[in-house]
């Protein structure tokens, strides 16, 4: 599919390394591309995020877990980056959508173009308020060579990777791989030993990857690291901004109370951006001072 049926109207940014606007994350790696090339919400990838990778022809099963594990993180205000592939990764964008959430895809070509031409319209909806990133300019056409080298983005961008299903030479270890080696969390669920596309999450569990069982599994294990990394944040900032973050979420917690409120309700009532609500929301459900409610609800807990 061509860009102009996709990204119509949606102006393409470059993205340098050197820019406030870059990846934080992404910065950090050894290879970080530069420039990195962007299409809807650049902002969305400054947000805490995590990788959810697996097959191209997964089990209806393996599928059905993509969605609902990006469903419930989405909720809980993580982005949720994959690489626009059919299978598991289509399932988990359209998981973090159903979620209320953000999401990113991570394109193996330029971005004049959308492969498979089949997620098109998917494409549409992430620009909605995700964006679509490549290291490749524009014209460059999806070569079998550039799937593998896009692997270390997705999982650079995030804090972590969720490996759903995977066949023993899938291309999803190769993103489990790269996650490691930057020392980023990796994470698989387990399956039958009959099904063939567990078999790559058994190795990987093998190896040392956190098992996992529910969503909830993987935000117990990142509260530390989102902790860190906001604390790092605030470290780097002038003193007036971290007083100005303080009072942020003063204002969020008392728009907030004890009814159920979305992210959107909670933006228009404090002025913030939904992007900012999302992060602090993630933060405060990870100190345990508010909850995630059905419907992408949330709501304090205690006095």
């Amino acid at each position: 599919m061509a860009i102009n049926e996709t990204l119509a109207g949606i102006e393409l940014q470059q993205l340098e390394c050197r820019s406030e606007r870059y990846p934080p994350l992404l910065r950090e790696l050894r290879d970080a591309p530069d420039p990195l090339y962007a299409a809807g919400d650049p902002d969305t990838l400054h947000l805490p995020a995590i990788a959810i990778v697996g097959s191209r022809n997964p089990t209806s099963g393996g599928r059905d877990n993509a969605f609902h594990f990006a469903r419930h993180l989405a909720a809980t205000g993580f982005v949720i980056v994959s690489g626009l592939a059919e299978g598991i990764d289509a399932a988990a964008h359209e998981g973090a959508m159903a979620g209320g959430g953000r999401t990113v895809a991570v394109l193996g070509h330029g971005l004049d173009r959308i492969y498979p031409a089949s997620n098109g319209a998917l494409a549409a909806r992430i620009l909605e308020t995700g964006a679509l990133v490549s290291e490749y300019p524009v014209s460059t056409p999806p070569r079998r060579g550039h799937f593998p080298q896009r692997n270390r983005i997705i999982s650079g961008l995030c804090v972590g990777t969720l490996v759903v299903e995977a066949a023993r030479r899938s291309g999803s270890l190769i993103t489990a791989r790269t996650a490691g080696e930057q020392g980023r969390e990796v994470f698989a669920i387990p399956g039958s030993i009959h099904n063939p596309m567990s078999r790559g999450c058994h190795q990987l569990i093998r190896q040392g990857a956190r098992l996992v069982e529910t969503a909830d599994d993987i935000l117990s294990e990142l509260v530390p690291l989102v902790s860190g990394l906001m604390e790092n944040d605030c470290e780097a900032r002038p003193s007036t901004k971290e007083d100005d973050q303080d009072e942020d979420y003063v204002r969020l917690v008392d728009a907030l109370g004890f009814d159920p409120q979305t992210p959107e309700e909670l933006a228009a009532k404090t002025g913030l951006t939904i992007e900012q609500v999302s992060s602090m929301l993630l933060i405060l459900e990870l100190q345990e001072r508010i909850e995630s409610l059905p419907g992408g609800a949330y709501s304090r807990l205690g006095s």
